[in-house]
């Protein structure tokens, strides 16, 4: 690891080593590129993942938030998945009962297309106001619209008014570099009220213990372990009621209360060194799965078979850039999204398609970017009479 001149902008403290680079990657993953040409020639920006020593946070030193585009474009949405939905509805169903959500007001910052807090009040009447410039109105329809309000926008100060008895946030904070402004802005809006926060982001430690370099992108320029996540929010005049790990250990929660009293706070010392045995590991380890990677897409083409990765979202944009794949390659890539299909992967240019492209492609090997859906996806091309090879990251 490379010793950098960088402040950390979790804790503030200057002592981050460079552990991952990559060059010359997409700077949004998930927009909706509606050519070829738009998608070759797309914008990209590098990587240089940074772990600081004093907290234990990770983040990519180069990234460059004016690069990005977060809009109506921004195709992130995984309520295509019975897998997904069923996991996503116990968790609505799990704060509700865990925190009394019934008649409640409730806010989420970063809502998307606006399912989840949907969700949260259709089953707990509550009512809620959902933050995200990509929120496209009508996406989720529901019987209680009266209750609902959407702001395309970003979360910020100016929307420091805005007060309710719980607050969320999922899938966002890994979006933005100044994590310790924003928790602090939120801690801010709070002010002497006692409201429950709950944050969902990527858990950190799924990424490293799997040398998973396809989850390493440009929009996620910041990752959290439970100590550094814990610690951020202590530090923000939050007390961290507890976290914890879902959805096959690839999410990170945490359960947040605001502190009302001076008390000091502890850093998380042993995770903290944890954190750097795993980056040093990871940095020389990764190195290595790529190359295998890189063999076995070359037996692929020596064979003369044909393979399709099942993912068109980040990871899978993740995948082929950093293996450095192109259309002589690989042609096509499957996502369940159909507002998806007949759009192209940002910088590689593949097309991606829906599964029942696959009856008459015929592919032989099915590479699938994220393992949680492997029964789903297995099912679906076993009802279309299908049964390529199955490989998952």
């Amino acid at each position: 690891m490379i010793s950098v001149a960088e402040e950390c902008p979790n804790c503030g403290q200057s002592q981050v080593s460079v552990f991952y680079e990559v060059q010359k990657v997409p700077t949004n993953s998930v927009l909706l590129l509606s050519t070829q040409e738009e998608a070759l020639n797309f914008p990209t920006g590098s990587i240089r993942l940074g772990v600081c020593h004093h907290c234990g946070f990770i983040y990519n030193i180069d990234f460059d938030l004016s690069l990005t585009e977060y809009s109506a474009k921004y195709e992130a949405t995984q309520g295509y998945s019975p897998t997904f939905n069923k996991f996503h509805k116990k968790l609505a169903q799990d704060l509700i009962d865990k925190f009394d959500l019934h008649q409640k007001e409730i806010i989420e910052i970063g809502c998307d297309k606006g399912d989840f807090i949907t969700m949260l009040c259709e089953m707990g009447n509550n009512k809620g106001t959902g933050f995200d410039p990509a929120y496209v109105p009508g996406r989720h329809p529901s019987d209680i619209e009266d209750q609902l309000t959407f702001v395309a926008d970003f979360y910020g100060e100016k929307y420091a008014d805005h007060t309710a008895d719980f607050i969320c946030c999922k899938m966002t904070l890994e979006h933005i570099p100044d994590t310790g402004q924003f928790v602090q802005t939120v801690r801010n809006s709070v002010g002497p009220n006692n409201s429950i926060i709950f944050f969902q982001i990527p858990n950190a430690n799924y990424v490293l213990d799997d040398l998973a370099f396809w989850d390493v992108y440009y929009e996620h320029c910041s990752y959290f372990t439970a100590g550094s996540l814990a610690y951020l929010f202590e530090r923000s005049g939050f007390t961290a009621q507890g976290t914890w790990t879902d959805y096959d250990d690839q999410y990170l929660m945490i359960e947040a209360v605001p502190n009302h009293t001076q008390n000091d706070i502890i850093l998380p010392a042993a995770d903290v060194e944890i954190t750097l045995q795993k980056a040093a590991h990871f940095e020389t380890a990764v190195h290595n799965l790529r190359q295998e990677w890189a063999k076995r897409i070359d037996a692929f083409r020596e064979k003369g078979q044909k393979f399709v990765l099942w993912g068109g979202g980040s990871k899978g944009v993740a995948f082929l850039t950093t293996l450095g794949l192109t259309l002589e390659d690989i042609q096509y890539v499957v996502d369940i999204n159909p507002i998806k299909s007949g759009t192209f992967m940002a910088a590689t240019g593949q097309e991606i398609v829906g599964p029942e492209f696959l009856k008459t492609y015929q592919p032989d090997v099915v590479i699938i970017m994220n393992p949680i859906y492997t029964e789903e996806i297995a099912a679906d091309l076993n009802k279309m009479g299908l049964s390529p090879e199955i490989l998952t990251v």
